[in-house]
């Protein structure tokens, strides 16, 4: 699966970015749909950081403490594309954001995941 990780950039403290995420091929013969999604990201000099991921449902969906109440995690299986939308960015907030998929089932650990993107900066000023 290619992963295209969309939507980074440079963002004031306080202000909100919209993340997207959009799988170009699957491996397993089926489409979008059967994959869960997840967001992690990686500041510099700190391991890698789990902050949101939805199931192939849509319906089963939990966040990492740093994204909790700012941050929200959804999908467009229209649109093969999956979105996190940041809110109250903080200088903190500044890393590179990737997304990742597996079949089915959403977990906080990366290595559970087949496939990932590239990954998008976001750097937030104060």
């Amino acid at each position: 699966v290619q992963l295209q990780a969309s939507g980074g950039g440079l963002a004031q403290a306080g202000s909100s970015l919209r993340l997207s995420c959009t799988p170009s091929i699957s491996p397993f013969g089926d489409g979008f749909n059967t994959y869960a999604i997840a967001w992690f990201r990686q500041a510099p000099g700190k391991e890698r950081e789990f902050v949101a991921a939805i199931d192939w449902t849509g319906e089963d969906i939990f966040y990492g403490d740093s994204a909790k109440g700012r941050f929200a995690v959804s999908r467009d299986n229209a649109k093969n594309t999956a979105y996190l939308q940041m809110k109250n960015l903080q200088p903190d907030d500044t890393a590179v954001y990737y997304c990742a998929v597996r079949p089915y089932n959403a977990h906080r650990m990366a290595s559970i995941y087949n496939h990932w993107g590239q990954g998008t900066l976001v750097t937030v000023s104060s």
